[in-house]
């Protein structure tokens, strides 16, 4: 077999000599400090870890539906599941769907105050509500009430899209100003009864506007921050928009939860949301396929090995990066990054785990040596 590919592994050496055991660093900011929250025992804020939510699409009062649809979103590695709570069925229902899930449960409201308390009482985590949307005072005195002997967070939820009426007069069109002035008109409301225990979101379908309203809520206070791009669209469009937005502020270290809102099915909500936090480096619960994008050079079926990989591993609970590179070029070096890797060229493969090459095998063997070396692979504790 002709090994054109180059073994050396020099370059995990640091300039001390020493092997540099981070082959992947992340170049953060420091992430913001905020008040450390529960969702049920989804710890929020504080630099805890950044969880992903979604949000069910069925209709409430089918129990068995949304059970199912949650189970899914479980199975996808969801943190935190939020259902619309919008009309009686809903409401009868909610209490049965919270005993029939393992993950906690947000009720989603709007303007009917009855529907929180019976969520609350129903044993919801948190409840999705803007106290100054629910009318008269006794009755946000009763939600904020039932919510703090609960400990149960609230979150306001503002979105460019549903602005009040006398702050579109003001600035004349949604700006991040206008945004985060809703967002504190609610939470005073709220601190105002002395309820403390918010959580702020200020979405928009303008990636630029979120951006900018993000930033204006995590300078001016200390609220722990739900981000998200709302009404993103489908997946290749909705899952641009989320990356780029919420990406741009978990980068920055702006963030505490995530919800990536796609015209899809929620769990593929919940797998661009994964995506999101292992591309910074927050998350890294399974097997993550790094593989090259191809180019002329390539002279192996590398779609089809990746294809084939990622099927096979894609229930593998395993926090380790496998690299697959289809050239002799740069595929050295990438495949030495990953915890395993192969580097292909003139139909054949050079396999590596942490860096240090193992042995070629020809391109027919590639798929079933790189999951030999998956199923083996024990990651650092």
């Amino acid at each position: 077999m002709n090994n054109d590919i180059e073994l050396s592994n020099s370059h995990l050496i640091d300039e001390n000599g020493h092997k540099n055991k981070n082959r992947f660093p992340q170049m953060r900011y420091p992430r913001r400090s905020s008040r450390k929250l529960f969702i049920g025992n989804v710890p929020i804020g504080a630099g805890s870890p950044i969880s992903v939510q979604t949000m069910t699409k069925t209709k409430t009062s089918d129990i068995q539906a949304t059970v199912a649809q949650i189970k899914r979103c479980e199975d996808a590695g969801v943190d935190i599941v939020r259902v619309t709570v919008n009309n009686k069925g809903a409401a009868e229902a909610i209490g049965e769907i919270v005993k029939s899930v393992n993950v906690p449960i947000v009720a989603d409201i709007h303007f009917n105050y009855m529907h929180a308390l019976k969520s609350i009482e129903a044993g919801v985590a948190k409840v999705r509500i803007n106290p100054g949307n629910i009318g008269k005072v006794d009755r946000i005195e009763k939600v904020l009430s039932a919510a703090k002997e609960r400990g149960i967070p609230i979150r306001i939820g503002v979105n460019s899209g549903s602005l009040e009426q006398d702050i579109l007069d003001k600035y004349g069109y949604p700006t991040a100003e206008a945004l985060y002035e809703s967002a504190m008109k609610h939470a005073r409301i709220a601190q105002d009864f002395g309820f403390e225990d918010l959580i702020i979101s200020v979405k928009s379908t303008s990636v630029p506007l979120m951006i900018e309203a993000y930033r204006l809520i995590a300078e001016r206070t200390v609220f722990p921050l739900h981000l998200g791009v709302t009404e993103a669209g489908r997946i290749r469009v909705g899952t641009i928009k989320s990356a780029v937005g919420i990406g741009t502020l978990l980068a920055e270290g702006i963030g505490d939860t995530i919800r990536v809102s796609l015209t899809d099915e929620p769990e593929r909500e919940v797998e661009v949301g994964k995506e999101i936090l292992r591309s910074l480096g927050y998350a890294q619960r399974n097997v993550e396929i790094i593989s090259c994008p191809t180019c002329g050079r390539l002279d192996v079926d590398l779609f089809k090995i990746t294809e084939q990989v990622e099927e096979a591993v894609k229930d593998i609970k395993k926090p380790m990066t496998v690299s697959i590179l289809g050239c002799a070029v740069n595929g050295p070096g990438e495949a030495r990054e990953a915890d395993i890797g192969v580097a292909a060229a003139k139909g054949q493969g050079l396999l590596f785990r942490k860096g240090v090459p193992l042995r070629y095998v020809p391109e027919e063997d590639i798929v079933s040596e790189l999951l030999k070396e998956i199923h083996n692979f024990q990651p650092e504790q």
